[in-house]
């Protein structure tokens, strides 16, 4: 059964790492990163089309690696000048077949089918899922001038990834408030959470690490790396 619907949001300009090349089509593990959850997303038997969000100069001339994929279940969209508003375009060019949304960042490029499996069965289970790990280290709030304010309860605390999954209806109606309120977020449940839609946690993965910094690459190439 064809009904989900995928959105990369690949459409950030990069600002924390070295070089004029985009992160998300930086070449790590012998492929741009983004081809990589590209690829992943498309061996999908349950994906009926995969919406990549880039800058608005590459959707008329996108590089010529992104497609190869099936590129009959290919869309390109306009990244917006926020991540939120990334997503909600990308989410806007989904086709109605798509009953299911995943909301997934180009810059995790490790894409866990088994993590990606627990997120559409609770969506389709009609919750809002993400997956995430407990954190295992201790966390500590600090002021503006670096001195601890308190000692957060690290029992309660996640760290969240990517793909986050829902119920189509659900995100369309967390983005169409967000953007009514002119609200964003860093992440699409917190859009969710903002509406007092639940958000169920789903065991994520090590290995779906996001790239932030230059240093990454080298731990995704570890990563990557044949085993």
């Amino acid at each position: 059964m064809r009904d989900v619907g995928v959105v990369i949001v690949a459409g950030g300009s990069s600002t924390r790492t070295a070089g004029e090349e985009l992160k998300q089509f930086r070449w790590v593990a012998g492929k741009p990163m983004l081809l990589h959850s590209l690829q992943a997303f498309m061996a999908r038997g349950d994906v009926v089309c995969v919406v990549c969000v880039v800058p608005p100069q590459y959707v008329a001339d996108p590089p010529p690696w992104i497609f190869q994929c099936d590129v009959d279940r290919l869309l390109l969209s306009v990244g917006g000048s926020t991540r939120t508003e990334s997503a909600r375009n990308g989410l806007e060019d989904l086709p109605n077949e798509a009953r299911i949304a995943l909301v997934h960042d180009a810059a995790r490029p490790i894409v866990d089918e088994a993590v990606v499996d627990r997120v559409v069965a609770a969506a389709r289970a009609g919750d809002c899922a993400v997956p995430g790990l407990p954190v295992t280290d201790t966390i500590k709030e600090v002021d503006d001038e670096g001195r601890v304010t308190k000692t957060l309860d690290r029992t309660k605390l996640w760290r969240v990834q990517t793909p986050q999954g829902f119920p189509r209806e659900l995100i369309e109606r967390a983005h169409r408030e967000a953007r009514a309120a002119g609200a964003s977020a860093t992440d699409d449940a917190a859009l969710c959470e903002r509406i007092s839609l639940p958000v169920r946690i789903v065991p994520g993965s090590e290995r779906a690490m996001k790239v932030t910094h230059d240093e990454d690459f080298d731990r995704i190439e570890a990563l990557l790396a044949p085993r």
